[in-house]
C-alpha cells in the first residue's frame, strides 16, 4: 500500500540467525494509515441502489462456496504495536477481526510482514520481519479452531473443507531481507509465500515507484533475488515497484508473478498503479493483479482531492512535525485530528469493480483478483468498509453478468492457479533450501 500505519518500536538489533547489512534509504513522508477510521466516519454515505434479493441469495450461496483469498491485509502491524489480539471484536476501529472475517467468508488471508522504509534506514528490518511472523503465528496457535498456517495452495483448499481460514504470509518491502539471499531463503522456511520487491523506498537493488529511482530497475542482485525466490517456490510481488523494475522482474522470472495489492492506472493515474503493457504482460507471464481497495488508489477524484489536501495542508503539518519531532505518537494524534476535518470524497463500490472490470479485459479474466489493503489503505468504498462485506464484491460481480465460473476465478481461483504454478516450478529445480541456493552477495552496502 502506500500509506502506512506510522512504527513508535526503537531501532532493532542484528537477527541471529540472518546476515545483517546496514542499508540506507532517503527519507519518507510521515506515514498516514492512522487517519483511517476517522476518516471514514466523516464522510458522508453514499445512497445504494435497490438490491435485487433474489440475486443477494445467489451471491451468498456462491460466495460460502467460492474459496476467497485475499492478497494483503496489514492487521499484523496492529498486533504487534498495539497489543492487538485478533479475536477481539473491532468493528469501527479496525478492519480486520475473526468474527469478521469469518462473516466475509475469508478462505486464504495474507498477513503482511510490513517493513517500514526507516528499519532500512536505522537498522532491525529482519528482526521486525520476524516480529511480525511471530505474531501471525501465535494468532493461529491461540485461536486454531478458526486459523491455521497454510504455505500452499494444499494448505488452503484444506482450510476451505476444515471450516477454517487459512493464514499465509507475505514479507512487504524487500529491504527486510537485508540484501542476504540467506535470510530470504529462511524466511522462506518460516513460511513467507511472497515478497513485494520494494515498498515506497527505493533498496540497494530494486527502485521504487515512490521514490528515487537509483538502479534503472533491478540491479544484478535484484535479478538473483527473483531467480531465487522462483527457485524457492516465493513468489515475487510488484506491488510498490517502478515499472521498469516490474518490467525487469518479468523479465527474468520464471514464475508467473503477483501484483498483491495494485490497482489499474488507466483508471486512476497513481504512479502505483500498473499500466496496461505491463497489465499484458503479467498476464503473459501467467501472474495475478489483486486489486486494492484503497479508494486513492481507485479513485481518480480522491487522488486529485488527497494530492489538493497535502498541499493545502502543508504548512499546518509541517508545523506539526516541527512542534512534534521526536514524539510520532503524539505526532500521529495531531495529524489525525487534522486530516479528520479534512476528509476525502466517498467512492463507490462501482469504482472498485470498475478495476476488476478494466484489468479482465486488458489482462484477461484469469489474472485478476483481490488485494484488499485492508488495516494499511486509509479509506475505503462504500460497501467494503471492513473484511465482512466482501459479499458485496460476489453481488456486484453477478450484477454486471460475470458467470460464477469467473466469479470464483476472481475470489481466489486465479491466485490458486498462479500459486500452484509456481509450486511446480520450484519441485522441477532442487528441493534443498540451502544447499543449492545462491550465494551471491552485495559487494557492500549503499551509503
Amino acid at each position: 500500500m502506500n500509506q502506512k500505519r506510522r512504527l513508535n518500536s526503537p531501532p532493532c538489533l542484528s537477527l541471529i540467525l540472518l546476515l545483517i547489512f546496514s542499508n540506507t534509504v532517503p527519507a519518507l513522508a510521515v506515514s498516514r494509515r492512522a487517519r483511517l477510521n476517522i476518516q471514514q466516519r466523516s464522510a458522508p454515505p453514499i445512497a445504494s441502489p435497490t438490491r435485487d434479493e433474489r440475486l443477494w441469495q445467489k451471491a451468498l450461496k456462491l460466495h460460502r462456496s467460492a474459496i476467497i483469498v485475499d492478497g494483503h491485509n496489514d492487521i499484523p502491524t496492529i498486533m504487534v504495536d498495539d497489543n492487538y489480539d485478533i479475536a477481539t471484536p473491532s468493528a469501527g476501529k479496525y478492519h480486520t477481526d475473526l468474527a469478521r472475517m469469518k462473516q466475509g467468508g475469508m478462505t486464504g488471508e495474507f498477513f503482511s510482514i510490513y517493513v517500514d522504509g526507516k528499519y532500512a534506514k536505522e537498522g532491525g528490518a529482519a528482526r521486525r520481519a520476524m516480529d511480525l511472523i511471530d505474531v501471525v503465528y501465535r494468532a493461529a496457535e491461540r485461536y486454531p479452531n478458526q486459523l491455521m498456517m497454510a504455505t500452499s495452495v494444499a494448505d488452503i483448499r484444506r482450510a476451505k473443507r476444515d471450516g477454517k481460514i487459512a493464514a499465509l504470509m507475505g514479507i512487504e518491502g524487500g529491504h527486510a531481507i537485508e540484501n542476504s539471499l540467506s535470510a530470504l531463503r529462511d524466511f522462506y522456511r518460516l513460511g513467507v509465500r511472497y515478497m513485494t520487491l520494494t515498498h515506497n523506498n527505493t533498496n540497494d537493488w530494486a527502485d521504487s515507484a515512490r521514490d528515487k529511482p537509483l538502479h534503472n530497475g533491478l540491479t544484478d542482485f535484484g535479478k538473483e533475488v527473483v531467480r531465487e525466490m522462483n527457485r524457492l517456490g516465493m513468489l515475487v510481488d510488484v506491488s510498490h515497484v517502478s515499472d521498469k523494475t516490474m518490467s525487469d522482474a518479468l523479465d527474468v522470472s520464471t514464475a508467473p508473478v503477483i501484483a498483491s495489492h495494485s490497482s489499474a492506472r488507466a483508471l486512476d493515474s497513481h504512479p502505483r498503479n500498473i499500466p496496461d503493457d505491463l497489465l499484458r504482460r503479467i498476464a503473459k507471464n501467467g501472474g495475478v493483479v489483486m486489486v486494492n481497495f484503497y479508494t486513492v488508489f481507485i479513485d481518480q477524484k480522491a487522488y486529485d482531492a488527497d494530492k489538493e489536501r497535502d498541499k493545502r495542508l502543508k504548512p499546518q503539518l509541517d508545523a506539526l512535525k516541527e512542534k512534534f519531532k521526536g514524539d510520532d505518537k503524539r505526532l500521529e494524534e495531531e495529524q489525525n485530528k487534522l486530516y479528520a476535518t479534512n476528509p476525502l470524497p466517498p467512492t463507490p463500490l462501482s469504482v472498485l469493480i470498475d478495476h476488476i472490470d478494466h484489468i479482465a479485459k486488458v489482462a484477461g479474466i484469469d489474472h485478476v483478483g483481490l488485494g484488499s489493503d485492508f488495516d494499511g489503505g486509509v479509506t475505503l468504498p462504500e460497501g467494503v468498509k471492513d473484511i465482512s462485506e466482501l459479499p458485496n464484491i460476489t453481488y456486484e460481480l453477478l450484477r454486471r453478468g460475470y458467470s460464477e465460473t469467473d466469479v470464483r476465478k476472481i475470489l481466489g481461483e486465479n491466485f490458486l492457479r498462479a500459486f500452484s504454478q509456481a509450486e511446480q516450478i520450484a519441485r522441477t529445480s532442487t528441493r534443498s533450501i540451502s544447499g543449492e541456493g545462491s550465494t551471491q552477495r552485495l559487494p557492500q552496502a549503499r551509503k
